[in-house]
């Protein structure tokens, strides 16, 4: 609901696709500088404790928004401001809960717990839109953004509420930098966690802009509302559930090379097919097939880098999952933005789309999406100060199976 509106709004007020391209950017951007960082903290700090502050600082933005925009003071700057506030706090937010799975549930049924999250997760966004839309429609856009912050309160009720294990890792000497580049080392040594990285972030770049051109092509193309806008998106939130509760339901325990291929495909695809979308029935279809696609692509990137990295190392690779996946987005949000202004929505669909497609047969072809490769667990993670330090063949030569079962195997 608040993106929803926040994109709205956004036209309502500047009628500009660039200037929504900004504000994504902007909101972006601060995942692109901290998240290394954060990293860093998020492997020294409980990441129960962490959540609870950064979805209390969420809870209290939305309110802030809410205010604004109800008393009609709200003007574009301070959107803009807002935006990058919720962005700084998602420099946090972010890496934590991507780790904080692993703790609650296990690496064995990891991409069960990833796609059963996605699920909750792409049930909001079928939800959201549609009544976010309704709301905006009905009683204005302020109130989807108060909604939104009253949420928080029963986010944070049930963090306070678990009973899960912290493992809070005491630093062996505080050097941040270095703890920084032992995540960044045991990407560089780890053939399959950088493919899937490197594709994370192309991907990220130029195929997941649809904040930015789905309301452009709603209103432009499509001349709707914005109920209208918000069924559309709930169609590729439906899409979004589908491909989770797939994945929940029959997917595997370890690393799913195939479904990241694939997904990434699909996508492409599914954007292409939106470039001659003239119409609700080609537009709400192709929406929904690009919803599966994300969730399929996402999940899988997700659980294979998890069940790959060490859990010392975990609050530090997610950061750079988290910079990829969302830190890069700033500069593909600005880009879709500029397309869409220029070139319109649909020629941007297309453009993106044969990039996600042409990117991913070539990674595939070449051999940069190879098949999973882990180093062993030990005391000191390869590239960890004052740790031991392998080399790349001795990486490559691990076997991937760590001492656990195999991921066929049923958990003892």
């Amino acid at each position: 609901m608040q993106m929803t509106g926040q994109q709205w709004l956004v036209l309502e007020l500047t009628n500009d696709a660039r200037k929504l391209g900004v504000v994504s950017a902007l909101q972006w951007l601060p995942v692109l500088l901290l998240s290394l960082f954060a990293g860093v903290i998020i492997d020294r700090l409980p990441k129960r404790r962490i959540l609870i502050v950064t979805q209390s600082c969420l809870s209290l933005l939305a309110f802030v928004l809410a205010i604004l925009t109800l008393t009609g003071r709200v003007q574009y700057w301070h959107i803009l401001i807002t935006a990058t506030l919720v962005g700084t706090v998602q420099s946090f937010d972010m890496p934590t809960r991507q780790s904080f799975i692993v703790e609650m549930a296990g690496k064995e049924d990891l991409l069960n717990a990833i796609a059963l999250n996605s699920s909750i997760f792409n049930l909001a966004r079928v939800i959201g839109p549609a009544v976010a839309g309704l709301v905006i429609s009905t009683f204005g856009t302020g109130w989807a953004f108060f909604l939104n912050g009253v949420s928080f309160f029963g986010v944070i009720y049930v963090f306070r509420a678990m009973n899960v294990a912290e493992q809070a890792r005491p630093p062996r000497q505080r050097d941040t930098f270095g703890e920084i580049r032992a995540g960044l080392n045991y990407i560089r040594d780890t053939p399959s966690v950088l493919g899937v990285m490197t594709l994370l972030g192309i991907i990220s770049i130029f195929a997941l802009n649809f904040n930015i051109l789905a309301p452009v092509l709603v209103r432009n193309v499509l001349h709707g509302t914005a109920s209208q806008y918000g069924f559309l998106m709930s169609c590729m939130g439906l899409g979004a559930l589908l491909g989770s509760v797939s994945l929940a339901t029959f997917g595997g325990r370890g690393p799913q090379m195939t479904a990241i291929r694939l997904g990434a495909v699909a996508l492409g695809l599914g954007e292409i097919a939106l470039f001659f979308a003239r119409g609700w029935a080609l537009a709400a279809s192709m929406l929904f097939v690009c919803g599966v696609a994300v969730v399929t692509f996402s999940a899988s990137a997700n659980t294979t880098i998890q069940v790959s990295v060490p859990d010392r190392l975990r609050g530090r690779v997610m950061s750079v999952h988290s910079l990829v996946f969302g830190g890069f987005t700033w500069f593909g949000a600005l880009l879709s933005g500029f397309m869409a202004q220029i070139i319109g929505a649909s020629a941007a669909f297309g453009i993106i789309g044969c990039i996600a497609v042409l990117t991913t047969l070539a990674m595939w072809g070449t051999g940069k999406l190879p098949g999973p490769l882990r180093p062993p667990e030990a005391d000191s993670s390869p590239g960890e100060p004052g740790g031991e330090t392998l080399s790349r063949s001795e990486l490559r030569k691990t076997p991937a199976t760590n001492g656990n079962p195999s991921w066929g195997e049923p958990r003892q």
